[in-house]
């Protein structure tokens, strides 16, 4: 049985209640014998793969290896991810380092097929660093069959952090956010921005977005999201205002605001 989550409630409420019994949800999770028969079959096979073609070849690998990067809804583009996979990192014209998704460039740096002669596959320690973010993917996906609110929050509580502790330009982070479409869903909800911001030009999409977080947190860089307390009052801001657009609510930003300084 497909392990389930247990979420008895919506909104804010419900996610403390999710962030308060994660541990022993995921330790749940970890324990269903469907993940742990995927586990042991990455560990057995993995170490013998030494091409992409033989990792999409083989539909469970893929699906795990896609999985802990949040990509198994490419599953089936075997020919895509191919070419993705082979095409590496280190060469600034490859199809990963050219999509404005990133997690297809993590991915294939990653499995390092496309760079080294010898691929990453071969490293004693890199089944359990793929299983790892598996284990994560595969919660926050339970989770997102629920409630996506909840799955787009606890990727942003895992991926903004470790973006803002890069050490590269600040405009390097935006342009990031805004090549990855669970962040910035994220941050656009929570700071009040409708879909359609993102149809504008890309340099005028940052300008307002910094302008944004300036008002809203007084500070207008990424960076500052390397603190927990900025990170929880930003997904705070995302789930008030994701719940009262997804229940038609109507609830105004300076209710918003009331609930948020209730907190």
């Amino acid at each position: 049985m497909t392990f389930q989550p247990v979420l008895p409630l919506g909104g804010y409420t419900g996610w403390t209640f999710l962030k308060r019994t994660m541990v022993r949800q995921q330790a749940l999770q970890m324990a269903a014998p469907i993940q742990q028969r995927d586990e042991t079959y990455f560990r057995d096979r993995i170490g013998k793969v030494q091409t992409a073609e033989q990792l999409v070849s083989d539909k469970r690998l893929l699906r795990i290896s896609l999985t802990a990067f949040g990509l198994e809804g490419d599953v089936n583009s075997k020919a895509f991810i191919q070419k993705v996979l082979e095409g590496g990192t280190l060469k600034e014209g490859s199809l990963a380092n050219k999509l404005a998704d990133k997690q297809y460039q993590k991915l294939s740096s990653a499995f390092g097929f496309g760079d080294y002669s010898v691929p990453r596959t071969k490293i004693s320690t890199f089944p359990e660093e793929i299983l790892v973010q598996f284990r994560a993917r595969s919660f926050e996906t339970s989770v997102g069959a629920q409630n996506n609110t909840y799955r787009l929050a606890l990727n942003a509580e895992r991926e903004l952090p470790l973006l803002a502790a890069k050490g590269i330009s600040d405009a390097a982070k935006w342009f990031s956010i805004l090549g990855n479409p669970p962040l910035r869903e994220v941050v656009q909800t929570a700071l009040g921005l409708p879909k359609s911001f993102a149809a504008i030009d890309l340099d005028q999409q940052v300008s307002v977005l910094k302008e944004k977080m300036g008002a809203t947190f007084g500070a207008s860089d990424v960076g500052q999201f390397s603190d927990p307390a900025r990170m929880e009052s930003l997904v705070q801001r995302f789930i008030l205002r994701a719940d009262a657009r997804d229940q038609g609510s109507g609830l105004s930003p300076a209710a918003i605001a009331l609930t948020l300084l209730r907190r």
